[in-house]
Parts: structure tokens; C-alpha cells; sequence
């Protein structure tokens, strides 16, 4: 299955401020086996470029914003991850970059799988083919 959506994250707080909990099962639709995040990304830099084979993400902007360009191989949307209390669950053949990082932008991933550069994509033209199925 290939899919992109939008989660948000109940937050809960007091006075004191706010927490986000996120759980395998709950808000999480995958076991979580690695995270990890960017930060400190320069202006006018540009990220990703690629897609996986299997793996699962959800990106949260924790801090700041960028945008994500998600690409299924028939259409290109462009989705501006600005709130800590919202994630973007991508799934399957998903071509994705990253740009209009603001300079305070702390980006979050939760991935289902340990790094494995085999289920990396990082050939756009690659890419087209296998989503066509002309591999």
C-alpha cells in the first residue's frame, strides 16, 4: 500500500505545558525501531530525495516548519509540517523531499525499521519505473 496522511497528536498539559505522548498501536500505526531527527538545516537547502521499499515514517516538526513534496509516481503534493501536535504518516513508494526549512526547524522521524540502504530509492527515474512496475 502506498499513502501519505496527516496524524494528530492529542495534547495534553496544565499550567506547566504540553506534553504528546506517541504509542505503537495508538497513535503510531507501527512499531518503532528508529528515530531520529535534522536540525540545523541551512536556507535554501534541500533534503531527501528518495523513497523506500517497506519502511514507515511519521515526520513531526517538533520545532519550526518545513515541507515535504510527496510524490507517488502520478502526482506531486505539497504538505507544510508546522505544528509539534501533528506527524505525517508516509507509507510504501513514496517519493519525498524536504525544502523551506526555517532556520529553528527541528524535524522529527519515527521509522518501523533500522537503517538499511537497500530499501532506499535515491534514483528518481528508478523510482518512476518501480512504481510502474516496469523494474
Amino acid at each position: 500500500m502506498t499513502s501519505y496522511k496527516l496524524i494528530d497528536f492529542k495534547t495534553l498539559g496544565d499550567e506547566r505545558g504540553s506534553l504528546i505522548a506517541i504509542e505503537e498501536g495508538y497513535n503510531a500505526p507501527f512499531q518503532i525501531k528508529r528515530v531520529y531527527y535534522i536540525f540545523d538545516t541551512k536556507k535554501g537547502i534541500e533534503r531527501g530525495f528518495h523513497a523506500h521499499i517497506n519502511l514507515k515514517q511519521i515526520a513531526i516538526a517538533v520545532k519550526g516548519s518545513c515541507t515535504f513534496v510527496l510524490d507517488d509516481g502520478s502526482s506531486r503534493e505539497e504538505i507544510k509540517l508546522s505544528n509539534p501536535n501533528q506527524g505525517l504518516f508516509i507509507e510504501g513508494l513514496i517519493w519525498r523531499e524536504m525544502k523551506d526549512f526555517s532556520s529553528d526547524c527541528v524535524l522529527v522521524v519515527l521509522a518501523s525499521e533500522k537503517y538499511d540502504e537497500h530499501d532506499y530509492i535515491r534514483d528518481y527515474d528508478r523510482f518512476l519505473k518501480v512504481v510502474n512496475n516496469d523494474s
